[in-house]
């Protein structure tokens, strides 16, 4: 038995794991699906969230899944795990690298775009629109239960840098890539993917797997 703890990306709650933890618990796993603090919380207190859910349920052989956005809080809170940490996976997500925020690797254009967003919402990142989930494998009712669910994300979340205790290189992972978002990983995903602890899985779906093909998800989960 594993303890898989599933981190959502942003603007998504424990709620968007469903789906796969229903399969991973018929499997005879524990699954934590964990909601991220929100209103005004940062790089810190999401990181904190999550060793807090290891610590206070004293799980063993751990598994960290960490969703787009939530791989720079789980690759960090991976290192303050020490060894319950069996394993981490980032899901078609960002990974942290020391010193450097979720945004800093964006473009120029891009930075401006999300400063303009958070300025016209109060410092929070809004929730994406209904055209910005088409052909992502997703079917009209998950784009509505996204929509309807939905929560802004804290700004401060995206903007502040991460702090690393240990190189996530060192840590066993994997780097799961949803091939219908882009074929390839990012540049600094592929240069940890030379580390003999990392390895790479694809699955053929969008980027919010746990809603489009969430056995497919849950059975990489397990086999990793």
């Amino acid at each position: 038995m594993t303890s898989f703890v599933l981190v959502p990306g942003a603007w998504l709650g424990g709620w968007a794991w469903d789906g796969v933890a229903r399969v991973l618990r018929d499997a005879g796993h524990e699954v934590y699906p964990v909601t991220l603090s929100g209103v005004d919380a940062g790089q810190r207190e999401h990181v904190d969230d999550i060793v807090r859910v290891v610590e206070e349920n004293d799980l063993r052989d751990v598994v960290l899944v960490g969703h787009s956005y939530a791989g720079v809080p789980v690759g960090q809170a991976a290192g303050r795990i020490g060894e319950r940490l069996r394993r981490v996976v980032y899901v078609d997500s960002n990974i942290p690298t020391d010193g450097k925020s979720f945004v800093d690797g964006w473009s120029a254009e891009g930075q401006a775009w999300l400063r303009e967003q958070m300025e016209r919402s109060g410092g929070y990142w809004p929730p994406l629109e209904a055209e910005d989930y088409v052909d992502q494998d997703l079917c009209e009712e998950h784009i509505a239960l996204i929509l309807s669910r939905g929560t802004p994300h804290p700004g401060r979340a995206i903007t502040e840098p991460a702090e690393l205790v240990r190189p996530i290189g060192e840590l066993p992972t994997t780097y799961l890539k949803c091939l219908m978002d882009g074929a390839m990983p990012s540049a600094v995903v592929l240069e940890q993917l030379t580390s003999p602890q990392w390895e790479l899985a694809e699955l053929n779906t969008g980027h919010w797997p746990m809603f489009s093909q969430p056995e497919a998800l849950a059975k990489i989960l397990a086999e990793v």
